[in-house]
């Protein structure tokens, strides 16, 4: 078939630069950090769409994204990111992951700066919405940006806690910033945005505010399958 009749819909390709416009407005990621993948379904074929190399996340063009295939060889549009192996390990290690997004969220990697609550909590269960709508956090350790071994780190850490019956829904690089997944990218970016809010209310509170009780955590896990 013809790239033109194999391309993924423009609902996808719209939906990334929405996301990225959003994040962007919003202070979430700044200059040419950060960057936004999807998983294209088969039936519009196949393989992943990813933001191109250097690009601003604020004004991403639908028809440039880069669309590679399921072994990351490059369909169209400009180059993709070079974060592309890591999203690519994501989605194997996650088969319900529909959309990834990285950024260098400014309260986030200050926390890594000023130290972690934990390296598998980067910060403590503060809230509720915390405890459903992210969960656990655990950090990756630092690596030059685009190293390999971080995805080796991220798979170790989503089959941990896959092992223990629990959800992971990011990851913290150190210094860099999170990696976020979802089944849509609007998941996908609220799950960012909380934890984003909660680094932030950690660090205002200099750190000191007291977590969740095992009781209260408890509660969330039966009441509304808190994955805790």
């Amino acid at each position: 078939m013809t790239e033109s009749t194999q391309a993924p819909n423009e609902f996808l390709r719209n939906e990334v630069c929405r996301i990225g416009k959003s994040l962007f407005e919003r202070g979430y990621v700044h200059g040419s950090t950060g960057n936004i993948s999807v998983r294209v379904p088969a039936e519009q074929g196949g393989g992943f769409l990813i933001t191109p190399t250097d690009a601003c996340l604020g004004f991403l063009e639908a028809d440039t994204l880069a669309w590679v295939n399921e072994q990351g060889q490059q369909i169209s549009g400009e180059r993709a990111s070079k974060t592309l192996a890591l999203h690519r390990r994501i989605y194997a290690c996650v088969p319900n992951a529909g959309c990834v997004v990285h950024t260098h969220s400014s309260y986030l990697v200050d926390l890594t700066l000023r130290g972690v609550w934990h390296p598998d909590d980067i910060v403590p269960p503060l809230t509720p919405y915390y405890v459903m709508k992210v969960g656990h956090v655990p950090l990756i350790p630092y690596f030059l940006p685009g190293d390999a071994q971080v995805a080796e780190h991220l798979a170790q850490r989503v089959a941990q806690y896959q092992a223990r019956g629990l959800t992971l829904r990011a990851v913290m690089c150190d210094r860099l910033g999170p990696q976020v997944w979802g089944a849509t990218p609007a998941a996908a970016m609220a799950t960012l945005e909380e934890l984003e809010e909660t680094a932030k209310l950690w660090l205002r509170g200099h750190c000191t505010a007291q977590p969740l009780s095992e009781a209260a955590i408890q509660a969330l896990r039966e009441t509304f399958k808190a994955s805790w």
